[in-house]
Parts: structure tokens; sequence; C-alpha cells
């Protein structure tokens, strides 16, 4: 008879560490149809959407029994090895692969954010400032936006007129409509920012405050509830946001992330324009506008 899992009594507004392993599990393992991974379709008369438990049981080597234990969420006791080959057999990213690790071997992982607010260090608020022809920002756990240079308020909005609680990408993106209009692809913003959450709640499922987020954006936007609910975790350290700017127009940024090394979860965010762009063009506008282009209609307000 299998021994039946202790029970783990989770802290006060914890994420539920096994459902999330559970959901997680659950949602990989619907996506992949038994011809993604080679297996025979035996029919159209699937009850349940992707893999079976079975089937994927098979690909990882491993019983059955252990897999479904695992994927009702008791990872306790399972082996770096077993979870690399639940990885490959569900395909997952390098991203979705650490998730799945934070999520299973917690006590891996013993690093806790501090409760206190986050600082950023002098001397890279001197090096936002010198950034003084691009958008820049240093961003810290739960999306905060900590600390910003006057091309990004120019670009983003005055974070600067925002209750500190409020500047956050997650609050900003979901809450506030005047971020739906500035945001060309808004559901790509939308989840990416889901997915940044989903990874950092994989590493502190403890942590009361990242809770609070979660429930709080889950309450008032539908459409955070929906994107939650996938499980979607990813690592997206540069790309392209596409802006709808109120004074000067559409703007192509490239944008590039930089994690820092204290260990602390920030990081810098700079954004950058194509040489003899148009958007450089608008960028150098902005500039000359100074705090201006601010005033002029691109506030931020508080949602």
């Amino acid at each position: 008879m299998d021994e039946q899992p202790h029970a783990v009594h989770e802290p006060a507004g914890a994420l539920d560490r096994r459902a999330e392993l559970s959901e997680f599990l659950r949602t990989r393992r619907a996506r992949l149809k038994p011809e993604d991974v080679g297996l025979p379709d035996f029919g159209r008369h699937r009850r349940v959407p992707g893999l079976r438990r079975e089937e994927l049981a098979q690909l990882a080597g491993v019983s059955v029994a252990y897999y479904t234990r695992l994927e009702q969420g008791n990872g306790r006791n399972v082996s770096a090895e077993v979870l690399d080959s639940i990885a490959r057999a569900l395909r997952l990213t390098d991203a979705e692969h650490a998730h799945l690790t934070h999520l299973a071997k917690p006590k891996q992982h013993k690093k806790k954010p501090a409760a206190r607010t986050q600082q950023v260090r002098g001397s890279l608020l001197q090096l936002l400032d010198t950034l003084d022809s691009v958008p820049a920002y240093i961003g810290g756990r739960y999306s905060d936006i900590l600390a910003w240079n006057r091309m990004a308020a120019a670009v983003f909005g005055d974070w600067g007129e925002l209750a500190p609680q409020e500047r956050n990408w997650a609050r900003l993106v979901f809450l506030n409509p005047a971020y739906r209009e500035l945001f060309v692809a808004w559901e790509e913003k939308a989840s990416d920012i889901v997915a940044l959450l989903r990874m950092q709640a994989g590493c502190y499922p403890d942590d009361p405050r990242l809770s609070a987020l979660v429930g709080e954006l889950s309450v008032k936007s539908e459409e955070f509830r929906r994107l939650w609910a996938t499980h979607d975790v990813k690592e997206k350290g540069h790309g392209v946001k596409h802006l709808r700017h109120p004074l000067v127009g559409d703007l192509s940024l490239n944008f590039e992330s930089f994690p820092l090394p204290d260990g602390n979860d920030q990081g810098l965010v700079v954004y950058h324009a194509e040489p003899g762009s148009s958007t450089a063009e608008a960028l150098r506008l902005l500039a000359s506008w100074g705090a201006d282009a601010t005033r002029a209609g691109h506030s931020a307000p508080s949602g």
C-alpha cells in the first residue's frame, strides 16, 4: 500500500504548492497530442485533452501510480532525474523545467524575499540618469517598477505621480485603461507579465505579498484570471514592443533585460530604437521636449 503523504500546512496568505504543481503538470500534459510524441492515437474517443497519464508515464519511464501521485501534488522525495525525465516527456522549455523543479522540490530553494521595501543602489540610479536618450527602468519582484529615467516617464507615463504600490506592471496593464491603449499587442504584454508572476510564485509560494497581488488581480480582472489559469511560464529577456504613444504616434522599441547580480530579483530594462527609424526620431523629439513630454497629456493615472 502506498504511504499516504503528510499533510502540508501552508503559511497564511501562501499559494498552495500542491495545487500549483498539480495544475501545472495537468495543463502541460493537456497541450500534447499522441502524434506530437510519436504515440499512436487510437480513435477519436479520448476522454481527456492531450496525453493520458498512462501515456505520459510511459514516455517518462515511471510507473503510472508514481506519476499520478506527482500530478496530484505529492512531490515528496521526487528525484531530479525523474523530474528531468518528466520534463523531457512533456517537452518543457528551460523556464518550465525550472518552474517544475521549484514546485516539486521547494526545500532546495530556501531563499525568501525580504519583507522590507526593495531598495535600488545609488550607483544604479546614477546609471539610469546617464541613459538620457533611451527609456530605462529598474524592475523588481512582483513586476514592481522601482526606479526609472526621464525618457521612461516620457514614453510610458510619469510613474512618479502614482502611489508606490501602484508602480507595478501587473496592476497597470490589467487595471489601468491607459496601458491597454499604449500597448498595441496588449494581450502579449499581459501574457508576459502573468508568466513572470507564475515563475516568481514557483520560487516564492509562501510570499504573502505575491499571493495578495494575485488575489487582487484575480478579483478585479477577468483577463488576468484567464491567463493565470493557463499556468504558462516563460522568461523574456529581449524582444520588441509596439506602442501607440499619445504624442508621437506609433513606436517600435527593442528591449533588453539585464538581471542584476545582487540576488535581489532586480533587473535593468533598456529600450532602444533602430538607428535612422521613425521611432528613433520620435525618441529624439521626446527627449528635446524634456518634462513637457510627460505633462502634455501622457501621465500615468491611477487605476
